[in-house]
C-alpha cells in the first residue's frame, strides 16, 4: 500500500511539474481572473491526470497500445485548442490595460467553465496515458484494487497540490501587479501558449 502511495505521488508531480502550456495557463488564468479561477483550472488538469491514472491502471499497456494510432489527431487538436487560446488572449488584451474591464471580465467568467476547459485540454496529451501506463507496471501485476486506488488517488492529490501552487503563484503576482505589468505577463503569458501550439502542430506534421 504504502509503495502505490509513493508511486502515485511520484508519477502526480512527475507529469505536473514539467513546464508545459497547461502550466503556462494556469499562471495567466490566476494573474487573470484571480485565485479561484486559477484553483479551478488547477483542479481540471489534475482531474484529467487522475483520470488517465485510472485508465492506466484498470487497462495497463493496452491503454497505451489503444491510443498509439490517436496520437497525431490529438497533437493536432491540441495544438489548433492552444493557438485558439493564444489567440482569445490577444484579443482581450484590453481588461489587462483597463483595470474596470479586468474586474469585469473577472467576475463575469464562470470557474465550473474554467474547470471543463482546462480539464478537456489536458485529456487532449495522448502522452500521459503512455506515461502512466508504463508506471503502472512498475507496480507489478500483484497490485490489487486497494493499492490501485491508492496509487490513483496518490496521483491526483500530487498534481492537485502542484497546480494549486501554481495558481497561488498567479494571484500573488496579480494582486501586486499595476496594470502595465498585467499586459506585459498576459502578452508573455499568450506568446509562450502560442508558441506551444505551433510547437504542437509542428511535431504532428513530422516537422
Amino acid at each position: 500500500m504504502l509503495e502505490a502511495l509513493i508511486a502515485g505521488a511520484l508519477a502526480g508531480y512527475a507529469i505536473a511539474i514539467p513546464v508545459g502550456a497547461i502550466a503556462v495557463l494556469i499562471i495567466h488564468t490566476a494573474i487573470r481572473d484571480g485565485l479561484r479561477a486559477g484553483l479551478a483550472a488547477g483542479a481540471g488538469a489534475a482531474s484529467a491526470d487522475g483520470i488517465y491514472a485510472t485508465v492506466a491502471v484498470v487497462a495497463g499497456a493496452a491503454a497505451a497500445g489503444v491510443i498509439e494510432p490517436l496520437q497525431t489527431p490529438l497533437r493536432l487538436g491540441a495544438g489548433v485548442v492552444l493557438l485558439a487560446l493564444a489567440a482569445r488572449g490577444f484579443l482581450g488584451l484590453r481588461s489587462a490595460r483597463d483595470p474596470a474591464a479586468a474586474t469585469a471580465a473577472r467576475s463575469a467568467r464562470a470557474h465550473h467553465r474554467t474547470f471543463v476547459t482546462f480539464l478537456g485540454l489536458t485529456l487532449l496529451n495522448p502522452v500521459t496515458v503512455a506515461y502512466f501506463a508504463a508506471l503502472v507496471l512498475g507496480l507489478g501485476r500483484r497490485a490489487d484494487a486497494a493499492e490501485q486506488g491508492v496509487f490513483v488517488v496518490a496521483v491526483f492529490v500530487a498534481s492537485l497540490s502542484w497546480q494549486s501552487l501554481l495558481a497561488v503563484f498567479g494571484s500573488v503576482v496579480g494582486g501586486r501587479s499595476d496594470h502595465r505589468l498585467r499586459l506585459a505577463t498576459a502578452v508573455v503569458g499568450n506568446l509562450i501558449v502560442l508558441g506551444f501550439g505551433v510547437l504542437i502542430l509542428a511535431q504532428a506534421a513530422g516537422l
